[in-house]
């Protein structure tokens, strides 16, 4: 079992629940704008938000943003010291840094002491795309040997400074070699690990590979919070994340929502019937099961299991119950009764 940090209210590792990460794409000296989005977030499920710091008013900003934010905040700072130190005296609930890219070891001794007085946990976020020209020279690339290497080196820099409330990230655009590299790091260390496949891409390609990477690393009990990273609206991302941890049983919270492939034997629109459903379940929150199937093959029978569910037939279909037939429906009414009966439950 890792290591456990706080983050505001919220608890990495050490047996807690695995927990959700967004970033937002506000300018975050625009307060209005990123706290906006960051409710927006919150709404979805978001539980942890990271602002980018590229400046001093950037952080001069995270004590309004801080006040109107019901959830943690994470300082994502490179290269200049002074502006996690500053972002620190606003309130900041973590700071991401690289240790090694913001100068001299009196730098980080800083940055560790002020983060250590006000029990601030520091992410080391390690990215295949901005390794040290040495460990790239020396591993012929940004291999998952690497970044465990880099991710180390600079959890023992904050060490020496007595600084441990650490958590470690190690991401690559690559799904085997993030997956690797933190399959490595997890037998190297006990400090909690921030799941993430960088630069993942648009939400079809990207939620496939954030699936397969972070779902695949969860699955094996490795991780203890992650960002679904996507070129998309953040709260994209929250949506994507609630599904991950769903399909690895990490999470009941919410409906469950499974269909049929459709086949030769399906006589109704099923596609787009299926999408209208999921899109419907996102405002709804009870932790059910909920069936969306071709026909009468896969309907009641085949998915008895779930709460609720509709199954198509010839211009109309049936809504069932725990593999019960309770009413028959024309088709273009099957979805609005099918969120009736939910409403009921």
């Amino acid at each position: 079992m890792t290591r456990q940090i706080c983050v505001g209210g919220v608890k990495i590792g050490g047996g807690a629940p695995v927990s959700i990460q967004s970033m937002t794409n506000t300018p975050t000296h625009d307060v209005e704008a990123t706290l906006a989005q960051i409710q927006a977030l919150t709404a979805a499920g978001c539980e942890i938000v990271r602002l980018a710091v590229p400046d001093m008013a950037a952080a001069r900003s995270i004590g309004a943003i801080k006040a109107g934010s019901s959830v943690p905040l994470v300082a994502d700072i490179h290269f200049d010291y002074r502006l996690a130190l500053e972002a620190v005296r606003q309130g900041i609930d973590k700071v991401r840094i690289n240790p090694g890219n913001i100068g001299a070891p009196e730098r980080v001794k800083a940055v560790a002491e002020a983060c250590m007085d006000r029990s601030i946990p520091i992410r080391i976020g390690v990215n295949g795309g901005s390794l040290e020209k040495r460990l790239l020279e020396q591993y012929g690339g940004p291999t998952p040997e690497a970044l465990v290497e880099s991710g180390l080196r600079q959890a023992q820099m904050l060490e020496q400074f007595g600084f441990h409330d650490i958590c470690i990230s190690l991401k690559s655009s690559s799904v085997s070699t993030t997956m690797k590299a933190y399959r490595l790091m997890s037998e190297r260390c006990d400090y909690p690990l921030h799941l993430g496949v960088t630069e993942a891409g648009t939400p079809e390609l990207g939620v496939i590979k954030s699936a397969a990477g972070i779902g695949g690393l969860l699955a094996l009990g490795i991780g203890d919070t992650f960002r679904v990273t996507l070129t998309a609206d953040p709260v994209e991302e929250i949506f994507a994340a609630k599904k991950i941890l769903k399909a690895v049983g990490l999470r009941r919270e919410g409906p469950e929502l499974i269909a049929c492939p459709t086949c030769g034997r399906t006589k109704i629109d099923l596609i787009p019937m299926a999408r209208r459903v999921e899109d419907l379940l996102r405002q709804v929150d009870k932790p059910i099961t909920v069936a969306v199937m071709g026909c009468v093959v896969n309907g009641p029978g085949e998915a008895r299991h779930a709460d609720v569910g509709i199954a198509g037939g010839q211009g109309e279909g049936v809504l069932f119950q725990k593999g019960q037939v309770v009413a028959r429906v024309p088709e273009d009414r099957l979805v609005d009764e099918l969120m009736k009966l939910i409403d009921t439950l």
